[in-house]
Formats: C-alpha cells, sequence, structure tokens
C-alpha cells in the first residue's frame, strides 16, 4: 500500500506542476501566457524534483512505468510490486490532471487553439512522423535512464538530498536539448493519464484527444527505457573507477 500511495501522491504532483507550467503558459489570459519552452523546461525539471523529495523516501519515486519496467529489468526492482506501482503512477497522473484542469477552469473557455487545450494534457509531435516520432521518444528514454542510473550509482558519491536536484537538472537538460521533437513524454503514465481524462473532462471547446498518436509516448519509452537501464548495468556499472589509474 505505501508503494500505491507513494506512486499516487508523487505522479499526481509531477503532472499538476508538470502540466501546470504547460497551461500557465498556453491558456489564454493566464500572467504567464506566451511564456516559452524555457520556462516549461526548467519548470518540468522542477515537478520532477518536487515529488521525488517528497515520496522518494516512501516508494523510490518511480513516477514513471517506463522506469519501474527497467528497473525490474536490471534487477534493481521487483516484478511483484509492478502493480502497485503502474496503478498509483496512472491513477496520480489522472488525479494531477484534473487538478490542472480544475486550477485553470476560467482559462479553457476563453482558449480557442483544441491544440493547446491539448498540450495542457498530453504530448503532440512538432512533425507527425510515426516511426521518427517513435525514435525520438525512445532516445530520449533512454538517456533518461541512463542519467537516472549514473546519478545515483555509488561511484558519484552524492551527499544525501542531492540525487533529486540533479534528476530535476536531467530532466531540465532534456526538455531543453530533445524536447522539439515530440515534447519528449519520457513517461506512459505521464502521457496517457492525462490524455484520458482531456477525452473524460467537460472541457469546453476541446477537440480531439489523439488517440492515433497516444500509443508512441506509452510504447517507445519502455522500450527506450529498458535499452537505457540495460546498456548501463552491462556495459557501464562494472567498471573501475578512473581514479584508481590517477591517484
Amino acid at each position: 500500500m505505501s508503494i500505491f500511495v507513494g506512486e499516487f501522491i508523487g505522479t499526481m504532483l509531477l503532472i499538476l506542476l508538470g502540466n501546470g507550467v504547460v497551461a500557465n503558459t498556453l491558456l489564454a489570459d493566464s500572467k504567464a501566457q506566451n511564456g516559452g519552452w524555457i520556462v516549461i523546461s526548467s519548470a518540468w525539471g522542477f515537478a520532477v524534483m518536487v515529488p521525488v523529495f517528497v515520496v522518494g523516501w516512501i516508494s523510490g519515486a518511480h513516477l514513471n512505468p517506463a522506469v519501474t519496467i527497467s528497473l525490474c529489468f536490471i534487477g534493481k526492482s521487483n516484478w511483484f510490486l509492478l502493480p502497485n506501482y503502474f496503478l498509483g503512477q496512472m491513477l496520480g497522473a489522472m488525479a494531477g490532471a484534473t487538478l490542472v484542469w480544475l486550477f485553470f477552469k476560467p482559462h479553457w473557455r476563453r482558449t480557442q487553439d483544441t491544440g493547446k487545450k491539448l498540450s495542457c494534457f498530453c504530448t503532440q509531435p512538432a512533425i507527425r512522423n510515426s516511426f521518427w516520432n517513435f525514435i525520438a521518444e525512445m532516445i530520449a528514454t533512454f538517456v533518461l535512464l541512463l542519467g537516472i542510473l549514473g546519478i545515483l550509482d555509488h561511484h558519484n558519491e552524492i551527499g544525501a538530498g542531492v540525487g533529486p536536484i540533479a534528476i530535476g537538472f536531467l530532466v531540465f537538460s532534456l526538455l531543453l536539448s530533445l524536447g522539439g521533437a515530440t515534447g519528449v513524454a519520457i513517461n506512459p503514465a505521464r502521457d496517457l493519464g492525462p490524455r484520458i481524462m482531456h477525452a473524460i473532462l467537460p472541457i469546453q471547446g476541446k477537440g480531439d484527444s489523439d488517440w492515433g498518436y497516444s500509443w508512441i509516448p506509452v510504447l517507445a519509452p519502455i522500450i527506450g527505457g529498458t535499452l537505457g537501464a540495460v546498456c548501463y548495468k552491462y556495459l557501464l556499472s562494472g567498471m573501475h573507477p578512473l581514479k584508481a589509474f590517477i591517484e
């Protein structure tokens, strides 16, 4: 139960703060309207950092089915616990999306662009090409898992509390460098849960939920994340630290 609760609260915070900044910069008559990509990228980094601090000690703060599945593949998490993680992440993402809708309730009616409304819930590609969109999401999540495992590797000897900050900067970097093609969902729950809520909630003037694209930010992060985790475990983690050769 603690895993479910931790992942639910953590993912809810992730989506509230992450999708919240998208709504803040895209919806009509928001004080932060037209804030731009740097604002979105930095806020998403904070949106990851905050829940890791809040629930990391409870559930490990995976907040992402791609992270959980990848850790299971390399033996750092138990497959038996996967349903608790997945349910907490999905339901938390749906709850977070609902809170974003409630928070910005007066702004939906004033926003005419249906694409901007959808972007406040889930990702859309800049250029729609299923193959290359899939590759982009896969590469980005490969880097995410490689980065997480590298940051938390004992060889780095990072102090307590530094890990969540470093992971926040990792996500900030990912959005700044790789976010332009697909918005880098890098998280099946982050994309699918809010997309479901976009379809369900009575959002004034909303358009289609773009289900034809929805499989890409679900499947590609799982494959990319698993490849990143396997790469780190079998190609990097067994290497000797360089300081042994320079001291």
